[in-house]
């Protein structure tokens, strides 16, 4: 996941939605207002041919490939089910295909963004309440994949946004682990006082899958409690905007974009920044790309209302068209078993969904800690389809923010999502 931007993710299962089913329901998370929604499937409901399983992944790269290549063919050795693994080109466009077809893979990715529409057009098996381990996974992922109250596919792991700091740029700053920052104020002292000619404070992403974390440190939401009502041009957004926007004048923060970077690991890797907010695959691309960036990872510091941060899922779906669900229900579970997921974070760095892996997690990522400890405070992006084409447009102004209005900023995401969920 080194390189792939959460946002990425967002757009996937958008787009699959769109052109697999054409639908525009509401996910839960944001909102559980679709109809037609199933109460869950059955034990006994199940289909149970003796066919061999198709799994369709949307891989980060080789090490993820091989990682799930490797745990799909042991279990299906150990089973005696065949099943097969296909990494996709275009995971959007393979598994619209599937539907339309009316064989999809009995098992593939899902981003969050997805589910609602898949749910609703019946193209999704709803399985979660089925699985043995369901009480073991984070409570804020079973929400993402959560439609109409009905837990619908497991989560396979996450990511969540931290802190993350150049350890010698730090002490030549002369900072210490005394003034890693736990508060916005005291946020803007460090940067301050980590820039130089040479490199900024703090840069970043000019991305929502960034901002929003500060949009809700400031206890700003994207909708209401129901999920009816857009609630982007709060003062408490506007708060957490004009936050990054005082940085940004100060100097002592800068976009990505206005380094000549294409994300704020990428400057935080060149040596342009002193610090980033970024998710936990920067460690893989500092890893490959930068070997020599000595770093530390915080939890993002405290804002008005708290501590928040971002957090990007995906889940294992289950096609409800696949004639050997139960096999693909079984496999499901083993994927998302303890060690398996202990050892797929090993293979390519993703934090697993299930509590009992945390333990041993971070007795073997010390240093990660922090990304894994963020879960508690987390939110889910917006999951509504088409929230990903609303996303798009309002990142495409996030840019100008050191001299644009915020609430003006915000007034536009909020009319364009205030449509998004009327057109429900």
């Amino acid at each position: 996941m080194q390189r792939r931007t959460p946002f990425r993710l967002l757009a996937l299962g958008a787009v699959v939605t769109a052109t697999a089913v054409g639908l525009t329901a509401c996910g839960s998370g944001f909102s559980s207002s679709t109809s037609g929604s199933s109460t869950g499937a059955s034990a006994g409901a199940l289909t149970h041919q003796n066919t061999a399983l198709s799994v369709l992944i949307g891989s980060s790269g080789p090490a993820e490939t091989k990682a799930v290549t490797d745990a799909v063919s042991s279990w299906s050795k150990s089973s005696g089910t065949k099943a097969s693994v296909t990494p996709a080109s275009d995971l959007d466009q393979q598994l619209a295909q599937g539907f339309a077809s009316g064989k999809p893979a009995d098992v593939f990715y899902v981003a969050s963004g997805a589910v609602a529409g898949l749910a609703k057009n019946g193209s999704l098996l709803p399985y979660g309440n089925l699985l043995k381990n369901k009480s073991d996974f984070y409570p804020t992922l079973v929400k993402s994949f959560t439609v109409n109250d009905t837990f619908y596919c497991a989560p396979k792991d996450f990511s969540t946004l931290g802190l993350v700091i150049n350890t010698d740029m730090w002490k030549q700053a002369g900072l210490t682990d005394s003034d890693i920052p736990t508060t916005w104020a005291e946020l803007k002292t460090v940067a301050a006082k980590l820039t130089t000619s040479d490199h900024v404070g703090l840069a970043v992403s000019p991305q929502y899958e960034r901002l929003g974390a500060f949009m809700q440190e400031a206890g700003g939401s994207v909708t209401n409690a129901a999920g009816t009502d857009a609630t982007l041009d709060s003062s408490a957004n506007a708060k957490g905007l004009s936050y990054v926007q005082d940085l940004l004048k100060s100097g002592d923060a800068k976009f990505s974009t206005d380094q000549g970077t294409g994300w704020g690991g990428e400057s935080f890797g060149k040596g342009l920044a002193a610090m980033t907010v970024e998710g936990n695959w920067i460690t893989g691309a500092l890893q490959t790309d930068y070997p020599g960036i000595h770093y530390k990872v915080a939890e993002l510091p405290a804002g008005p209302a708290g501590k928040s941060t971002m957090q990007f899922t995906n889940c294992w779906g289950i096609a409800k068209a696949s004639p050997n669900q139960a096999a693909a229900l079984k496999l499901v579970e083993q994927l998302t078993s303890t060690q398996q997921q202990l050892s797929f974070s090993k293979s390519f760095g993703v934090l697993p969904s299930v509590q009992s892996a945390a333990t041993t997690w971070k007795q073997q990522n010390p240093a990660l800690v922090p990304f894994l400890d963020s879960v508690k405070f987390a939110k889910g992006v917006p999951n509504q389809v088409g929230a990903a084409d609303v996303i798009t447009a309002f990142d495409a102004q996030l840019p100008s923010l050191a001299t644009a209005d915020p609430k003006t900023l915000l007034g536009t995401f909020q009319k364009n999502f205030q449509a998004l969920l009327t057109s429900k």
